[in-house]
């Protein structure tokens, strides 16, 4: 089993669903509101821990009701709170999402609230648990202050340090010359390179962008398009899965989710970026984004399906 460690936020999604999302201006009537956890952090760690992993997140939650839709979704999959703090006083994370029914795109509004209380010292304070890791895995929806953190302790203790810059906010040289996996949707690798990506060959200039900026291993997520990966030695582009989305919200999460998973476990990269695929694939046939997460025996039987592996 993988051991998966990593700072990250929480939320609890508010999810709205309508056949029209409304423009500025304009009132849409939906059909259905979901309370569910969510926030990225969060997500991504569940799907390590749903598809096999030991996965430990270092989060702040809130002390309100809305704290309960995690404590209560956490014990319910047996994922491990031993690094989500309570912080008293504060608010749990919050996204507002709208579901399109007709083509399952989202548009969310995040309410960071008690993840901005994640410190370097709540990431200090797992150490141990980061020397006998197998990946460290993190994304930008806390401040950066634990996000360095756990990549200096990753480069310590010199274990894979997988970044997913999502929400995107600029990077610096520093952090950027620790990553060893980079992992943005097409959008995120445009906002970080200023190319913008419509093709495979837009994916690889953007790659060799971010390689020249000191990152050894690049992933662009390419939607239904798939990944793109390349090292600078090597180039694999493994082609999107085709399935009925009901909703895409947690597409990207499951993805990284799985692929720590894999990497995790000593898969090569090739099949570890076909495990993740799966992953996502499976994801986002269901409803909600930590909830739509699949068990390990749902990503081998489709990857037994899709891939004959």
């Amino acid at each position: 089993m993988a051991k998966i460690i990593g700072p990250g936020s929480c939320n609890v999604d508010l999810t709205g669903y309508a056949n029209h999302l409304p423009v500025a201006g304009e009132t849409a009537v939906g059909d259905l509101i979901r309370t569910s956890p969510g926030g990225k952090g969060s997500n991504q760690m569940v799907a390590a821990h749903m598809s096999g992993s030991e996965a430990l997140l270092i989060a702040c939650i809130g002390d309100d009701a809305l704290a309960n839709c995690l404590h209560d979704f956490y014990d319910e999959k047996g994922f491990s709170k031993k690094y989500v703090k309570v912080c008293k006083g504060e608010n749990t994370g919050t996204a507002i999402i709208e579901i399109d029914k007709v083509d399952a795109q989202n548009r969310i509004l995040i309410v960071r609230g008690a993840n901005l209380v994640l410190s370097a010292d709540d990431v200090m304070a797992a150490e141990a648990d980061f020397a006998d890791a197998d990946v460290v895995l993190t994304q930008l929806e806390t401040t950066d202050e634990p996000i360095y953190a756990a990549a200096r302790l990753a480069k310590k203790y010199n274990k894979p340090f997988v970044l997913n810059p999502a929400p995107y906010h600029p990077l610096d040289a520093e952090l950027l010359s620790m990553v060893d996996y980079i992992t943005p949707n097409e959008t995120e690798a445009g906002y970080l390179t200023g190319i913008e990506i419509n093709s495979i060959d837009d994916a690889k200039a953007a790659a060799k962008k971010l390689l020249d900026s000191g990152v050894k291993n690049v992933i662009i997520t390419l939607g239904v398009n798939g990944a793109y990966y390349t090292d600078g030695a090597k180039e694999i582009h493994v082609p999107g899965i085709k399935v009925k989305a009901v909703e895409t919200t947690g597409a990207g999460d499951a993805f990284n989710g799985g692929f720590v998973t894999a990497i995790g476990e000593g898969m090569d990269v090739e099949t570890a970026l076909k495990f993740a695929n799966c992953t996502a694939a499976i994801s986002v046939t269901r409803l909600g984004a930590a909830q739509s997460m699949p068990s390990r025996e749902e990503i081998d039987a489709f990857m037994k399906e899709k891939y004959g592996i």
